[in-house]
C-alpha cells in the first residue's frame, strides 16, 4: 500500500464500518495524502474513552500524519476531540459523507482549514446510502438503507450523533442489491440505526416489510437477504409475511429489547412492554420455526432493582433468545437517564455477568440442538462459514470461499459448530 494513503480506524457499529468504506473511496478520489482517520462511536461513555485512547495510540504510530476524528463521538462532543493535542481536524457525521469535505481538505492539506467542521445534524434530511455498493467479506455485503433515529430513549445519545431518521429510497436500494449480486455476493444485509423506521420519511410511507418484499421480488438471483437489528414493536405486516413465506429471508433477527421489566422499559422511554416482546418472538417462531433471536439488553439501568433485573433474566428464556449483546449501563452526559438514581457499579458488573452467563447457556443449548442436522452454510473463509441462523461452522478441509455449501453438523465445541 502507498505509504501516503490515509489510514482508517473504525470504532463501533456496522454502519460506521460501512461509512468508513465510503470515506476510503472519497479520500482516494480527492487525493488526500498522509492522514489518519478515526471513525468514532458514542454509544457509551466507555466508547468515547476508547476513542481517545485509540487516538493517542495512533498519533504515536503516525507522528507526522494529519489526524482526523469523525463519527458519532466527534458529532456529539467535538470540543472534547478538538482539545486533544494529537488531533488536527474534527469533522461531523454529515461532513464525513460529503466528497467536498475531503476534496477541500486535500486541497488545503497543510493549510489553515477550520479545525472543527461539525454542523447541526438535526437539520439533515437525506442519507448518503448511495455512495457505495456495500461492503463486507467476499461472501456477505452490507447495505445502508436508513440513518438516524426519531426516538429519544432516555439512555441513548445516538440521535444527537446521527440526527433524525431518514431513508434511502427503495429503488436505490434495489439497484445496489442488483449490482452486489452481479459481483457474486451471496448474502446482503440491510443495515441502519433504526431499521424498522425505514420509509416513514418517503412518499407513501412504505414500511421495512415492503422494502424486503420488493428486494426479494426484483432481485430473484439473490440467495440470501438478512436484516440487522430491529425494533420488534415496529415490525409491520409485510415483514411478518416475509418471515412466514420467504425462505431467502434469513431466520435470524437481532432485537432491540434493552430490558425485561415494564417499569424500567417505561423509564427508558421504550415503546414496548415485556409481553409485547414475548408475543413477537412467539409469533415469529410460529411463522418460521427455525428462527433464532439475538437481543441487546442493558444491565444496571438507573433504578433497576434485583427484582427488575430478574425480569430481564427471565426474558432470555421467555423470548427464547440465543445471541445476547449485554451492555453494562454507563451514564451518557446529556441524557435523561444520567440524571436518574444510579445503580452501584459492582451490582451492574455482577448483573451483566449473570446475563452473559445466561446467554452462554442459551448458545450451548442452540449448538447442541444443531448436531446431526444438515445446514446450508455461507463460507466466509476457507474453513469457516455461517448457517442461515448466523451460527459459526468450522470445517476440517478447505471449502470454496464465498459459496453456499450443504453440510451435516457432526459436533460443537461450545462456541461453534463442527463439520
Amino acid at each position: 500500500m502507498d505509504a501516503k494513503a490515509p489510514v482508517f480506524h473504525t470504532l463501533g457499529c456496522r454502519l460506521n464500518a460501512y461509512e468508513t468504506e465510503a470515506m476510503r473511496e472519497m479520500t482516494a478520489a480527492a487525493g488526500l495524502g498522509d492522514a489518519v482517520v478515526v471513525n468514532t462511536c458514542a454509544v457509551t461513555a466507555e466508547a468515547v474513552r476508547k476513542a481517545r485512547q485509540e487516538i493517542r495510540k495512533l498519533r504515536r504510530a503516525h507522528p507526522r500524519a494529519t489526524l482526523i476524528v469523525t463519527g458519532c463521538a466527534a458529532q456529539t462532543e467535538p470540543e472534547t476531540f478538538a482539545a486533544m493535542p494529537e488531533v488536527d481536524r474534527v469533522i461531523g457525521n454529515t461532513e464525513k459523507m460529503q466528497p467536498g469535505t475531503w476534496a477541500g481538505m486535500a486541497a488545503d492539506f497543510v493549510g489553515d482549514t477550520e479545525k472543527v467542521q461539525v454542523d447541526d445534524i438535526m437539520s439533515v434530511t437525506e442519507t448518503a446510502g448511495h455512495l457505495i455498493d456495500g461492503f463486507g467479506t467476499r461472501s456477505r455485503a452490507y447495505v445502508q438503507v436508513q440513518n438516524g433515529c426519531d426516538h429519544r430513549c432516555t439512555f441513548c445519545i445516538i440521535p444527537y450523533g446521527r440526527g433524525n431518521s431518514r431513508s434511502v429510497p427503495a429503488g436505490v436500494v434495489v439497484d445496489q442489491v442488483k449490482r452486489l449480486v452481479g459481483r457474486s455476493y451471496n448474502e446482503v444485509v440491510l443495515t441502519g440505526v433504526d431499521l424498522t423506521s425505514w420509509g416513514a420519511d418517503l412518499p407513501g410511507t412504505p414500511r421495512l416489510g415492503d422494502l424486503v418484499m420488493r428486494i426479494l421480488k426484483l432481485v430473484p438471483d439473490l440467495p440470501r437477504l438478512r436484516i440487522s437489528s430491529i425494533d420488534s414493536i415496529e415490525a409491520d405486516e409485510n415483514l411478518m409475511q416475509a418471515i412466514a413465506t420467504e425462505p431467502r429471508l434469513m431466520p435470524h433477527l437481532h432485537l432491540s429489547l434493552q430490558h425485561g421489566d415494564d417499569l424500567i422499559l417505561k423509564r427508558m422511554k421504550r415503546r414496548h412492554l415485556r409481553d409485547d416482546a414475548i408475543r413477537f418472538c412467539e409469533e415469529a417462531r410460529r411463522l418460521r420455526p427455525d428462527m433464532v433471536f439475538g437481543a441487546d439488553i442493558i444491565a444496571g439501568f438507573p433504578t433497576e432493582t434485583e427484582a427488575g433485573f430478574a425480569n430481564s433474566l427471565k426474558l432470555v428464556e421467555e423470548c427464547g433468545l440465543t445471541w445476547l449483546h449485554v451492555f453494562p449501563y454507563s451514564p451518557r452526559p446529556g441524557t435523561p437517564a444520567a440524571r436518574m438514581p444510579q445503580v452501584e457499579g459492582t451490582a451492574i458488573r455482577d448483573r451483566a455477568a449473570r446475563l452473559r452467563a445466561a446467554g452462554e447457556a442459551r448458545v450451548a443449548a442452540h449448538l447442541s440442538g444443531q448436531v446431526g442436522q444438515t445446514h446450508r452454510i455461507l463460507m466466509e473463509s476457507p474453513r469457516m462459514g455461517r448457517t442461515e441462523q448466523f451460527t459459526e461452522v468450522a470445517f476440517a478441509t478447505d471449502q470454496p470461499e464465498g459459496q453456499i455449501v450443504s453440510a451435516r453438523i457432526t459436533g460443537q465445541d461450545g462456541r461453534q459448530l463442527i463439520v
